[in-house]
């Protein structure tokens, strides 16, 4: 049986400053090799001061993955000679004298099986390598220090995953739990990553890593049938011939001569600092989507793509009411998600609780369509004009007049004698006549009320 472990990264993209400097955390908005300073490049005469903000994340990371959280917490230097890391050793934990990481044991469940976590550690992200080169002939290698320094959370598991979809659908769930905690956006470039025992180096998104354990179970299980020794090693894995290739060979924990860091004493994170940060926890995305579901009739299938990200829970949250709340929720999950489907697109959009509550209102009261709608949500989301100016602008109201509609649906009959024909022989077929009328009032007519007037007229 095939058994695969995971370690993930996670850079805590929500602080401020790194893990033992004040240079930026957000290292992405600077020029290469801007935002260094001595400590982050390790020269000499320079000390580490801890970011307690990092300390708290990381907490709360390890509170929401049920993992124990010691009171006493230690760092220690990890020692290797690597180009991304200019100190020569890196600032990490290590559970060698007992739980002195931020976490401990924890477990969580995907779908119906449990998925240990073994232990949850801070430390600094090395250094951004940049290669550059048509071919390895003339390849060079360049560093970027700007991320150096930067808070990073290591989620160890135990080797609880089967087959790589397990793999995939555990770091979805991990990916929307960050950024729930508000702790980080996974969706920026390289703030979280993951790796797989073997392990697998420079893969940039859970497709590629599927694909990545995908190969090297097919590979493992050849060197194994042929009785060749499979190596501890590093691979990376090769995007353009989808493939992974030997890097490094791996070392073993004594190679990396672990000891005490000497200019960070033990850190004491006080009990009503823990009771305090499970206080402030926001609530998690099964909470959410089982409130949603019990509260407000929401289907389980929609409550679960609406919880499980955090821009549009919060949008539901501020702008629901007990009587428009499934209303909102089918404008979030059927239209709007797919008009804000980018962080960049999040970013520029215009919309706010209110235009969503004013939209739902408006169509529960008949004053517009859904497909009326839709029109009005693009406008809105790019102008942030109120509903009612839009609608007004547009020409958006709806075509609930019996009369006027009326006069539509004869016009429609009249130049479709066919169709016509056929739904009185096979009702089924009746909705081409609906969407004709939808069309010749641009999707202004209530839905259901042509429907009735049209089976009257046809008879």
């Amino acid at each position: 049986m095939t058994k695969i472990g995971l370690e993930i990264h996670c850079q805590l993209t929500n602080l401020k400053s790194k893990l033992f400097c004040s240079c930026k955390a957000n290292y992405r908005e600077f020029e290469i090799n801007e935002n260094i300073c001595p400590i982050c490049m390790g020269l000499p005469g320079s000390l580490p001061r801890l970011n307690q903000e990092a300390v708290k994340k990381a907490t709360l990371i390890a509170m929401a993955l049920n993992c124990s959280t010691p009171n006493k917490i230690a760092f220690f230097r990890k020692n290797y000679f690597y180009p991304d890391l200019p100190k020569n050793f890196q600032i990490t934990q290590l559970n060698i004298y007992g739980d002195t990481s931020v976490g401990g044991a924890g477990s969580i469940m995907v779908g119906d099986k449990k998925i240990n976590i073994t232990r949850i550690q801070l430390e600094e992200d090395p250094g951004r390598l940049i290669y550059e080169g048509s071919s390895s002939k003339n390849q060079i290698t360049l560093v970027d220090y700007n991320r150096a320094g930067t808070p990073l959370v290591e989620i160890v598991t135990e080797p609880d995953f089967e087959n790589p979809k397990h793999v995939r659908e555990f770091l979805n769930i991990l990916s929307d739990l960050l950024e729930n905690l508000g702790v980080s956006d996974p969706s920026l470039e390289g703030a979280m990553r993951a790796d797989a025992k073997v392990e697998v180096k420079n893969i940039g998104s859970f497709h590629d890593l599927e694909k990545a354990v995908h190969f090297e179970i097919t590979r493992q299980n050849s060197l194994h049938s042929r009785d060749i020794e499979i190596a501890q090693e590093t691979r990376h894995w090769d995007d353009k011939r989808k493939i992974t290739i030997s890097s490094r060979s791996k070392e073993e924990e004594l190679d990396y001569r672990y000891f005490l860091e000497g200019d960070i004493p033990w850190i004491t994170i006080d009990p009503e600092i823990q009771q305090k940060l499970k206080l402030e926890m926001p609530e998690s995305i099964s909470s959410k989507k089982e409130r949603y579901v019990s509260k407000y009739n929401i289907p389980p299938q929609v409550a679960d793509v609406l919880s499980s990200d955090k821009f549009y829970s919060e949008l539901f949250d501020q702008s629901h009411t007990e009587s428009n709340a499934k209303e909102i929720a089918n404008i979030i999950t059927t239209d709007l998600m797919g008009l804000v489907d980018t962080r960049e697109k999040r970013e520029e959009s215009k919309i706010t609780s209110t235009h969503l509550r004013d939209l739902a209102d408006s169509i529960q009261s008949e004053k517009i369509s859904r497909i009326s709608a839709k029109n009005a949500l693009h406008e809105i989301l790019k102008t942030g004009k109120s509903v009612t100016d839009v609608i007004s602008e547009l020409d958006l109201g709806a075509v609930s007049n019996e009369s006027e509609l009326s006069d539509i649906i004869k016009e429609v009959i009249a130049s479709e004698p066919e169709a016509v024909e056929q739904a009185k022989s096979n009702p089924q077929t009746i909705n081409y006549l609906v969407g004709k009328i939808m069309q010749k009032t641009k999707g202004k007519a209530d839905p259901k009320l042509s429907l009735d007037l049209l089976k009257q007229q046809i008879g």
